[in-house]
């Protein structure tokens, strides 16, 4: 109750005080109101005039909607256009392409090839740079053009004009000894490039890998050197052309010796060595021998039977007497027959004949032992070939066959002693054949002497 009391008298108290608020409030609402009603008018105002702005921009935009919109559509028509004239362009390429690549493959052969002869060619010496020039179309993705075929062609004509020519110059080369030299240079077309220096005259040859003119290791045939040397000099028309291009030259150079060919054969060189030095002094022996035996036979043994058929013995025994210092198998047979006169035909002939059997071994001394060391040589150059194989095989095995230079060795030694073998039996064989003819030729000489001293005998003591 005193809480209820309380609030009434609070509520007379402020009755007075709340009325003057609400008239306050209420003025201040009808202020917010007109100010907000201005405010809404004023905001009226601007979205009208915003949406006329709008209306005119959608308007403009619908305008410029349809504009590009038939923009779109040209636009579309003319892409329609370009697709099917690029199609057609596409297509024309293609083919004119596959000419194009035809045209630029056959180039690049031409210059594959062209390339391949200047580096080859030793007129390149004058002008390395004509190769650099050509070795660019081999560039990949470089298409050549006109003047690079044009180029090529000027470089083919200049070739073909050069290589007509002979050209006399001073140049640089590498010498025999490695190192670079200076001289008069000689270029005979394509074929030939000679050189001359105060202290020498020889060869160059194209090497391709350095672009340089080496001269060749071994210098050339006195012969081919005073040639080279009068043409340079102006005193002849004739030269030395190597038509092979320096092949033959290289094979002057790389040719070997017959020494240095000896020593690739190995040892077994010496014995078939020593057997060519037997074989020829016992050739040489008996063929003075057989000559000055052969020569006594038609003259000693004519003689004594001319003596003997007039009856002239004693002239007979001092001719063999004369003649006994010589110890030729003729004097032995005629001395037989002479000493065995005074018997019977039988005897006579028994006695001459075993005169000329007893010199036979020593008219045929010799022949022999040439059939055995035809017969050895042969063998030994067999030996050396089996002993280099057998080398050759041994190097195969320790390190393969990627370097033939490893085995060059043993089949040097095979091949030359089977080549010396061959060179030395061949003559051997043909001189022992020849020898003995030769000795059979004259035992069949003096068995026909001693079977015509016979009858002379015989008729001799017919007639006394």
């Amino acid at each position: 109750m005193r809480i209820l009391a309380a609030l009434l008298l609070a509520c007379v108290v402020a009755a007075p005080v709340a009325a003057q608020d609400m008239r306050a409030a209420v003025k201040k609402a009808e202020a917010d109101r007109q100010a907000a009603l201005e405010e809404a008018r004023l905001a009226e105002e601007r979205i009208t005039a915003d949406r006329d702005s709008l209306l005119a921009e959608v308007e403009r935009l619908e305008a410029r909607q349809a504009a590009l919109e038939a923009e779109l559509a040209d636009l579309d028509r003319r892409r329609g256009e370009l697709d099917a004239r690029r199609e057609t362009l596409a297509d024309r390429w293609s083919r004119r392409e596959l000419g194009f690549r035809e045209i630029s493959g056959n180039v690049r052969l031409a210059a594959r090839d062209l390339e391949s002869l200047l580096k080859a060619s030793p007129l390149s010496a004058e002008d390395p740079a004509r190769i650099d020039a050509v070795s660019r179309l081999l560039d990949t993705g470089y298409f050549p053009d006109m003047d690079d075929i044009a180029g090529m062609a000027g470089v083919v004509f200049a070739e073909m004009r050069r290589g007509g020519q002979v050209t006399l110059r001073e140049g640089a080369f590498v010498g025999r000894d490695g190192r670079d030299a200076t001289g008069t240079i000689l270029q005979i077309g394509k074929f030939t490039t000679a050189y001359r220096t105060p202290a020498e005259t020889g060869f160059l040859v194209w090497s391709p890998e350095g672009r340089r003119l080496h001269a060749l290791a071994a210098l050339p045939p006195r012969g081919v050197r005073r040639t080279l040397d009068r043409y340079l000099d102006g005193g002849t028309d004739d030269a030395p052309v190597d038509l092979s291009g320096g092949g033959a030259l290289r094979q002057v150079a790389h040719r070997t010796g017959f020494v240095e060919q000896l020593r690739q054969g190995g040892p077994i060189v010496w014995p078939i060595l020593l057997i060519a030095v037997a074989a020829l002094g016992i050739v040489g022996f008996k063929a003075l021998m057989l000559q000055r035996v052969h020569g006594n036979t038609d003259r000693l043994m004519g003689e004594v039977n001319a003596l003997a058929a007039r009856g002239d013995w004693a002239a007979c025994e001092a001719l063999v007497g004369r003649s006994a210092s010589r110890h030729d198998p003729v004097v032995a047979v005629i001395r037989a027959g002479l000493e065995a006169r005074g018997d019977d035909r039988e005897t006579i002939e028994s006695s001459l004949q075993e005169a000329i059997l007893r010199e036979l071994p020593t008219i045929e001394k010799g022949i022999a032992l040439l059939a055995v060391l035809g017969a050895v040589a042969p063998l030994l150059g067999l030996l050396g070939t089996v002993t280099g194989m057998i080398d050759t095989f041994r190097v195969i095995t320790l390190f393969g066959t990627s370097d033939p230079r490893l085995m060059s060795g043993g089949i040097s030694e095979a091949l030359v002693t089977t080549e010396l073998g061959l060179a030395v039996a061949i003559p051997i064989m043909l001189m022992h054949t020849w020898l003995a003819r030769r000795a059979d030729h004259i035992i069949g000489e003096m068995e026909e002497k001693a079977v015509r001293l016979t009858n002379i005998i015989q008729r001799q003591r017919a007639g006394d």
